[in-house]
């Protein structure tokens, strides 16, 4: 029997990989593979009916999955609305960390499997992460952009405006999930002595890598914070004036997993008191940061505009993980990555 299988991606995670991936993954399978292109990043992702980040209209959708029983996406939506209109839909593969793009209730009720792609971007990320952390440690934006208008600031020898090394620092984790944990490794070798923080981790899998802390330890002891830590009712907000003003004067501070977890506007007075020596961010608490926006002018800060997942690696990795789903849906095996399991058992 032919499967039907829509493949719709986007400028980024490309139509084609996702075919040549589910041609490797389910090899002999009759597969008959439609591609759409949504044109996301061109286009920004927003809000959707009643669904998060995606791109691509629920028309569109609905016209493009008629008669398909497999989706593999990364940023196309899945409403009621669009569940209500394509009953031969069973699978949903959602290419990213997770389905925000998907209405996970709607898709159950209607015995949709739906299924995402966690770690496609731990790699770039943590390598992202690196980047600004050296970059804001060594003032390196600052001094680029002087280049860039012809100055020449040999006062950055001056020890008060020198930067810091990795070697010898404290550097302090909030989370060590896919990414943390690969940060902290990044920085052991680099001579760093890491703290943790993140109630979820099991201390065997930290030990010998880094030492498990309260968040105030962490925060007082660590002269390099990075975040990594994923946005709950907990974590919200997590880190605001009354945590940065406990951390060392001159600290650096780096945030590449989500803008909620941080307090931006504490951050620029620590930055402007010296407080905080020096920032790096690559998520924000609007996207696109809005012009005029107080961080743009702040000083101290390198910024990067969401990025710390873009790798062509990542696209081939985000289009194999959900075909490997398919691949296992297609021989009657359970799913790796399945966000409502429940409907599997029906």
């Amino acid at each position: 029997m032919t499967t039907t299988v829509l493949a719709a991606g986007d400028h980024f995670v490309l139509p084609r990989l996702f075919t040549e991936e589910l041609r490797a993954a389910a090899p002999g399978a009759a597969l008959d593979v439609r591609e759409i292109q949504l044109p996301w990043p061109h286009t920004p992702f927003g809000k959707v009916a009643e669904v998060d980040e995606a791109v691509g209209s629920e028309d569109e959708m609905i016209e493009a999955l008629r008669d398909v029983r497999v989706c593999v996406t990364q940023m196309a939506p899945l409403t009621a609305r669009v569940l209500a209109r394509c009953p031969a839909l069973e699978l949903f593969c959602v290419s990213r960390g997770g389905p925000v793009n998907a209405n996970l209730e709607a898709a159950t009720r209607h015995g949709v499997a739906v299924s995402h792609a966690p770690g496609r971007n731990a790699v770039a990320a943590a390598e992202h992460t690196l980047a600004l952390l050296l970059a804001a440690a060594r003032g390196i934006g600052e001094v680029h952009t002087d280049l860039t208008h012809g100055v020449w600031r040999g006062d950055y020898y001056d020890y008060d405006n020198c930067g810091i090394e990795i070697d010898g620092s404290v550097v302090g984790l909030v989370g060590f999930g896919a990414i943390g944990s690969r940060v902290a490794r990044a920085l052991v070798a680099m001579g760093a002595t890491v703290l943790v923080h993140d109630p979820y981790a099991k201390p065997e899998a930290v030990a010998g890598i880094a030492e498990l802390v309260p968040l105030d330890q962490l925060l007082s002891r660590s002269r390099i914070v990075s975040l990594h830590a994923r946005v709950t009712d907990e974590t919200r907000g997590m880190i605001g004036r009354e945590q940065l003003a406990s951390m060392p004067r001159g600290s650096v501070l780096v945030n590449c997993a989500r803008g909620a977890l941080l307090d931006y506007d504490a951050v620029c007075d620590a930055l402007e008191s010296g407080r905080l020596a020096g920032a790096g961010f690559d998520v924000y608490p609007a996207e696109p940061v809005p012009a005029g926006a107080r961080l743009l002018s702040t000083p101290g800060v390198v910024l990067t505009p969401h990025i710390a997942g873009a790798s062509r690696q990542v696209a081939h990795k985000a289009a194999r993980i959900v075909a490997g789903e398919v691949g296992r849906f297609l021989r009657g095996e359970g799913l790796a990555h399945c966000a409502n399991p429940e409907v599997l058992g029906r």
